[in-house]
């Protein structure tokens, strides 16, 4: 009988591995194959693997052999492996388009929404939002207060509500006109691949102050 391919990890590798086992959002036969490997540095055999992990010797072999080769990159799937794209890429570039450019009477685009409009699926939408790192749904902000005491203000006002005088009752007030304030002080950021859109933390208030 044919002896293994042997398998020797440095620490890099067997920390990977490790990390794929345990992660809970890595793929199933990702996972399977971190786990042969690394029952392979072992030197279970190809069929002891097999029994414990509920697979065939072949799926064993193929794997321990695949990452003798190429190490980390032999555990990867093979270009061309599953289904074809439907979309061609003039249809992902018009996606990433739409999305690039807010909608009407709204701050960004939801899956749902860009969907309906383009006349094809939510997923579709996500997997090219998630290919080209679009997040339109995330926000952050790039301007900050300068009061020199604003440390002391936030600390006392939030220690007020998790620990109020004996009998007190805390009471929090914020304007009511009937009037948004929605101009902010600043152009809003657009949105781009891997950068959220970016907001000012305060408003234009044009005189709004009616408590």
């Amino acid at each position: 009988m044919r002896r293994p391919v042997p398998i020797i990890l440095n620490e890099d590798e067997r920390r990977s591995l490790t990390t794929i086992v345990r992660s809970p959002s890595a793929q199933v036969r990702q996972v399977l194959r971190a786990r042969i490997v690394l029952a392979a540095a072992d030197n279970l055999s190809n069929e002891l693997i097999a029994q414990m992990l509920g697979c065939n010797n072949h799926t064993v072999g193929l794997w321990r052999k695949r990452f003798y080769r190429l190490r980390m990159e032999g555990l990867n799937d093979q270009p061309g492996r599953g289904r074809s794209a439907v979309y061609g890429a003039d249809k992902v570039a018009a996606i990433i388009t739409a999305t690039l450019t807010p909608p009407e009477h709204s701050a960004h685009w939801s899956a749902r929404r860009l969907a309906r409009k383009m006349g094809i699926s939510k997923s579709t939408i996500q997997r090219v939002w998630k290919a080209h790192n679009l997040q339109p749904h995330r926000e952050t902000t790039f301007k900050f207060s300068r009061d020199p005491m604003l440390v002391e203000k936030v600390i006392d006002i939030i220690g007020l509500y998790l620990n109020p005088p004996e009998n007190a009752i805390v009471l929090c007030v914020d304007e009511k006109s009937q009037i948004q304030a929605l101009e902010r002080t600043q152009p809003i950021l657009p949105l781009g691949p891997g950068r959220p859109a970016a907001r000012t933390h305060d408003y234009n208030r044009n005189g709004t102050t009616t408590l």
